[in-house]
């Protein structure tokens, strides 16, 4: 079973997303910021990392640097999912080493189809 590391600060996003990904057979593991995400990631595994950007503790940009920084993760795909939509917010992420970057709100098709082609690849 495919495993996604979700890392939103906000519970009813939180709640939202997790329940999406589980009705699409996806098996969902919780981080509610930055620093609990890098703390569990190893002991996880995921398959994918979902990430929004705002977050306390540690934003987003810099967990992704960290995944995409580290050996051992480094493969690892990581979609930003944020309410941050600028072209620059966007550009940015990728620069930091996201795979895939997504503007909250958005279409559920849409990061159903972004999840599902990593989990291909």
């Amino acid at each position: 079973m495919t495993t996604v590391l979700l890392v939103e600060d906000s519970i009813p996003t939180r709640k939202m997303i997790a329940d999406l990904l589980t009705k699409q057979g996806l098996k969902v593991e919780i981080a509610e910021d930055g620093v609990q995400a890098l703390e569990i990631l190893p002991t996880v595994s995921p398959d994918i990392v979902l990430l929004d950007i705002i977050m306390p503790k540690m934003n987003g940009y810099e967990v992704c640097r960290q995944i995409k920084s580290n050996p051992k993760t480094k493969h690892l795909p990581v979609i930003i999912c944020s309410s941050k939509g600028e072209e620059f917010d966007r550009y940015w992420g990728l620069k930091q080493g996201a795979d895939a970057y997504i503007a909250k709100p958005f279409r559920e098709k849409e990061l159903i189809a972004t999840i599902k082609q990593f989990i291909r690849q």
